[in-house]
């Protein structure tokens, strides 16, 4: 007997696909896309469509008990326990810490695991409560982007409305691969828009060759190119000046910048031909035109300053609050829906106290003895984080008690001392969304967890009561949770009805953010001169600045998303490892034959960081100079036992302590 059931993807993704599940009974389900959802139109991502049929329905794959290490650290030796023993485990070692040496000595990690708003949230509330420390989630993303453009605009998570594409001349998509990261995006979105396509991209991707036009800067001058379009767009009356006296502040501080910024100089600055660069504005200066700025743009060290820098074109050309014109790095739908998500995540129940520690400190701070207690979940920071050699290393100390909550054994649950196994989205109901169309939709249960798994707000309820807490928003029921949620955003029916329905979009009409002209910045205006950012040390206006090449010898390292996982999701599932390969970096066909490799020759990446050995593939859309290997291995299966982050030098970006992985430098040695 087959029935159907109608959920949502609640992957750290833009598209955020309606699915629909044909339930089997005694056999694997088959996991499909919703035909009546806008952006998966039936149809999943090759990466969901392989890993929700393949591993993430595989019992002898997914965690099915409680673990208890029985050997060491990273060894995977385990002794399966029940929930009473795991919980008491854990509760008793962290109200010891608590008693002895503060909530604060209590470190926890989580990002984006799951993006179902209570998997995603709920768990923070335990945390809050305690005063416990954290790791900045977005400090392994796209900090610096979010304090870039909440200094200039004042808020950094709302965006266009993508539907407003009908109405625009140009698409500008900055740092983003949509072939990668957004595909519905790539197959319909971008090539159903009837204005032109402009990519920004050192790497030629896929929708990088789809485009109009394609501008290749090399890697760290995107500051640069945004000055050069600056500069054409004013040369040629582009300006909105009245839209610039009227709605910003700081203009007459960066005319002298823009003026000197000419194509020549741009070409000069960033490889990109100087006829490209005035194209590219003239398409631009057409309007109205929409801005897409990915968040691969900014991991690198000036990428707030890159952030503010592009920030300029839509500011300087009166692009925003009009149909098809509008900025966009994240889009937020529960923003726009109305949700609380403080609430959600407890900062009504927090206690002063906690630390603040960046992913780019993570291996140096745990290290030292000040946490006792690190806990992970909905993350898997030994794939993830930078220097993995030293993070390993800091995870050995004895006296660092390591707790991991995953659906799968990872490189972090292989370092744990306790695992707790956590319920997949086909095994609970909670709200998804994503971060660019303006919808939510409904993840509906679809069957039993397996084994004993449970739903990660339950785990920490449980985890909660068994530490003896009795504050009542530790216990609130996802039913509870979600009728709340149902009300904030009164959309006029309850949850049953959005899981028949399976996804709501906001208004029949493309959304006009910032129609009203108001910005959440001190002057109420765009700050395209800031004194916050001169009070924290920046410069009052952005810069047009474009990073050195690599000295001889060392290459410009990106390591952008992988076709086949999802950050480092579905990494283990044997059909996307099939289709991935082996371990690759892709490097210009010049420097390739300078280095006397042939494609398929053995390398070795290396730096003061770690080393990694790779295949070296050769690619005429890898600019010279630079090398790429695609993120998102788990390094315990990996022949090599590393991934690409074993040479992710921890240095923060110039702003919000953030990653700026995408100016790692190294060497390649043929092996």
């Amino acid at each position: 007997m087959v029935t159907t059931v109608r959920t949502n993807c609640p992957r750290d993704c833009y598209d955020a696909c309606g699915i629909v599940v044909e339930v089997r009974e005694g056999g694997r389900h088959r996991v499909l896309g919703d035909p009546e959802h806008p952006i998966a139109r039936g149809k999943l991502c090759s990466k969901c469509a392989l890993a929700y049929n393949g591993v993430w329905q595989d019992p002898q794959a997914r965690l099915l008990t409680p673990l208890k290490r029985s050997g060491a650290r990273g060894s995977g030796a385990f002794t399966p326990i029940g929930w009473d023993e795991a919980l008491a485990t854990v509760a008793a070692r962290m109200n010891d810490t608590v008693a002895r040496d503060g909530a604060a000595a209590i470190l926890h990690t989580h990002y984006s695991g799951t993006l179902g708003l209570i998997g995603f949230l709920f768990p923070n509330r335990l945390f809050n409560y305690l005063g416990a420390s954290e790791v900045d989630p977005d400090t392994i993303c796209n900090a610096a982007g979010h304090v870039a453009w909440t200094l200039l605009f004042g808020n950094s998570v709302v965006g266009f409305d993508p539907r407003t594409a009908r109405d625009s001349a140009c698409i500008l998509v900055w740092g983003a691969n949509p072939s990668h990261s957004a595909p519905h995006a790539h197959e319909h979105w971008l090539r159903e828009a009837p204005g032109k396509i402009v990519v920004v991209d050192p790497i030629r991707t896929e929708s990088a060759a789809q485009a109009d036009l394609h501008l290749q800067p090399r890697p760290g001058t995107d500051a640069a190119l945004a000055f050069a379009l600056l500069h054409c767009l004013g040369r040629d009356g582009r300006f909105d000046h009245a839209y610039i006296d009227a709605h910003t502040v700081g203009y007459d501080e960066l005319r002298a910048d823009i003026e000197r910024a000419t194509p020549a100089w741009g070409e000069a600055m960033t490889g990109v031909p100087a006829v490209d660069i005035e194209q590219a504005a003239a398409f631009y200066g057409a309007g109205p035109a929409l801005l897409w700025a990915g968040q691969g743009l900014q991991r690198q060290r000036t990428g707030g300053n890159v952030m503010r820098a592009i920030g300029l074109l839509p500011a300087l050309t009166g692009n925003v609050g009009k149909p098809g014109a509008g900025f966009s790095y994240l889009n937020l739908a529960p923003i726009i829906a109305g949700l609380d998500l403080d609430w959600l995540g407890g900062a009504p129940i927090a206690r002063a106290g906690g630390k603040k520690v960046s992913h780019m400190e993570l291996a140096e701070r745990l290290a030292g003895d000040e946490f006792k207690v690190f806990f992970s979940w909905n993350t898997n920071p030994l794939a993830s984080a930078p220097e993995q050699a030293r993070l390993r290393a800091a995870l050995a100390r004895e006296d660092l008690f390591t707790v991991c909550c995953d659906v799968f054994m990872t490189d972090t649950a292989r370092h744990a001392d306790i695992v707790l196994p956590a319920a997949s989205f086909l095994e609970g109901e909670d709200l998804t969304f994503g971060y660019f169309h303006v919808l939510m939709g409904a993840q509906a249960k679809v069957c039993e967890p397996p084994g004993e798994a449970l739903p990660n707000a339950e785990i920490f309820r449980r985890l909660a009561r068994t530490m003896g807490l009795d504050e009542p928003a530790l216990f609130e029921d996802d039913a509870a949770l979600i009728a709340t949620m149902m009300a904030q955003m009164d959309l006029g029916f309850d949850f049953a009805e959005l899981k028949r329905r399976g996804h709501h979009a906001f208004g029949d009409e493309p959304l006009q953010p910032w129609a009203e002209q108001h910005f959440a910045t001190p002057s109420g205006r765009i700050e395209l001169a800031s004194a916050q950012a001169e009070a924290m040390g920046l410069p009052r206006t952005p810069q047009p600045w474009a990073d050195d090449e690599p000295p001889a010898g060392r290459f410009r390292l990106l390591s952008p998303a992988s076709k086949w996982r999802m950050n480092d999701s579905y990494a283990n599932d044997p059909h996307a490892a099939d289709r991935s390969g082996p371990p690759a970096v892709h490097l210009n066909p010049s420097d390739a034959a300078g280095l006397g490799l042939h494609d398929g020759s053995a390398v070795t990446l290396a730096n003061a960081s770690g080393r990694v050995p790779l295949v070296a593939r050769l690619d005429d859309g890898v600019l010279p100079g630079t090398a790429v290997a695609y993120k998102g291995r788990w390094p315990s299966l990996e022949a090599s036992g590393t991934n690409v982050n074993f040479v992710h030098t921890a240095q923060a970006a110039d702003m919000g302590a953030s990653s700026s992985v995408h100016s790692t430098l190294v060497t390649i040695e043929k092996a």
